[in-house]
């Protein structure tokens, strides 16, 4: 598994026209999957990400977490991210999961990080996304489970 994490000011995910989930501060999530993943990879990745201390204190320092600040989560899939393109001009995404097995395991995923207590947003699984960003730093952190 692994996710991209920007820490944001603002996020929003527009499908055909329609925002289908938007946050003010937190982070947005690129969330890809491979298809050796499971359950226990999501459980990591989402216990990980839950307590990243990636925001500022009073000293200006990247010492408090999401839940900490108030934040919130815009999770969004991202077969792209197994994008192979070691061989040729267009990339293979052989290493991605087939959505069958991906989309439960998103599912779950983003279900471990609600358990935490962290409000979570998401695009639509498979659709065509628009995604608005207004990353604040910028921080951007890869998050793998393996």
């Amino acid at each position: 598994m692994k996710v991209v994490l920007q820490r944001s000011k603002k996020a929003s995910v527009t499908v055909d026209g329609t925002v289908t989930g938007a946050i003010d501060h937190g982070y947005v999530l690129l969330v890809g999957l491979t298809h050796t993943d499971t359950h226990q990879d999501a459980a990591y990745t989402a216990k990980k990400i839950a307590s990243l201390r990636l925001f500022e204190d009073e000293d200006g320092k990247m010492n408090r977490s999401i839940d900490e600040t108030g934040g919130a989560i815009l999770s969004v899939s991202q077969f792209t991210l197994y994008g192979d393109t070691r061989k040729g001009r267009r990339p293979s995404f052989i290493e991605a999961a087939r959505p069958e097995t991906a989309q439960p395991l998103y599912d779950y995923f983003n279900e471990q990080l609600r358990s935490y207590g962290l409000t979570v947003e998401t695009g639509v699984f498979g659709a065509m996304m628009d995604v608005s960003l207004v990353n604040d730093g910028p921080v951007t952190i890869i998050v793998e489970s393996k």
